[in-house]
């Protein structure tokens, strides 16, 4: 176990599984209590019993739902140290013509509105004792996906609202950053890829799918995993990072297109 975060207490959100749950584990490893936030109640529970942290079933889509998990996360610890704003949803391929804007509102609710509730929930406790935001984008703000409009659209919006809120907070002690994943091999992922060469008479196998479709296009060759992720979190939440605010990271082992 390391020391990185010792003493230290995180929000993550979107913590069951995939990005989410990597951080959480690393950030406890690294002696961080850790807010295990999600709207799976199962996903949410086993991982804040392997991390010693405290389970939070929460839609951030939900105000109150949101209030309620801050203020929680006050009444076991009696402060905040680090919020990740990490839950996300990836709606289905769609053109321009075709988008359904009821999904456009329901991803927009989640991807945005859910992170800025977050940040509004949360300022108080992060202003006790200074603290970093940390808000995954994608790295669609670099490359934004003709087929998908409306996550790419909710990405851009977490890397300007970061921007915003740095400068309006930094005078508090409280730093804002976004991190800018490149195509990331979790489970969510890779289940789209098996549905999507299921539906083909030629289907690829789907980890060979996935190297071809994103590992093959990156400069190093390499098929990200969520702790390449979570490596850039701990990163941003440590001391290591105390002179950075209002910028995105991209981990993407180097995407060329």
């Amino acid at each position: 176990m390391g020391e990185t975060l010792q003493g230290k207490v995180a929000i993550v959100t979107g913590a069951a599984s995939g990005i989410g749950a990597a951080i959480a584990r690393l950030y406890a490893a690294e002696g961080c209590k850790v807010v295990v936030a999600d709207t799976n109640k199962k996903g949410c529970e086993e991982v804040a019993a392997e991390v010693g942290g405290l389970a939070s079933v929460v839609d951030v889509a939900v105000e109150d739902q949101v209030q309620a998990m801050v203020a929680s996360c006050d009444e076991a610890f009696g402060r905040l140290d680090i919020l990740v704003n990490n839950a996300g949803i990836v709606p289905r391929w769609s053109r321009a013509e075709d988008t359904d804007l009821g999904v456009w509102d329901e991803v927009f609710a989640v991807n945005v509105r859910g992170v800025m509730a977050c940040i509004k929930h949360s300022l108080s406790l992060l202003e006790r004792s200074g603290g970093t935001i940390i808000n995954m984008s994608s790295g669609q703000y670099l490359r934004p996906d003709p087929n998908q409009p409306i996550y790419s659209s909710s990405k851009f919006a977490v890397v300007g609202l970061s921007r915003a809120i740095a400068g309006q907070v930094g005078g508090r002690g409280i730093r804002v950053n976004a991190i800018c994943p490149g195509a990331v091999a979790t489970d969510g992922l890779m289940a789209r890829v098996r549905v999507r060469e299921s539906e083909k008479t030629d289907g690829r196998e789907p980890f060979a799918a996935f190297d071809e479709d994103f590992t093959s296009k990156t400069s190093l060759g390499l098929r990200l995993v969520a702790d390449h992720i979570a490596d850039a979190a701990l990163f941003l939440a440590s001391d290591a990072s105390s002179a950075i605010t209002g910028e995105y990271l991209a981990i993407d082992a180097g995407r060329r297109g």
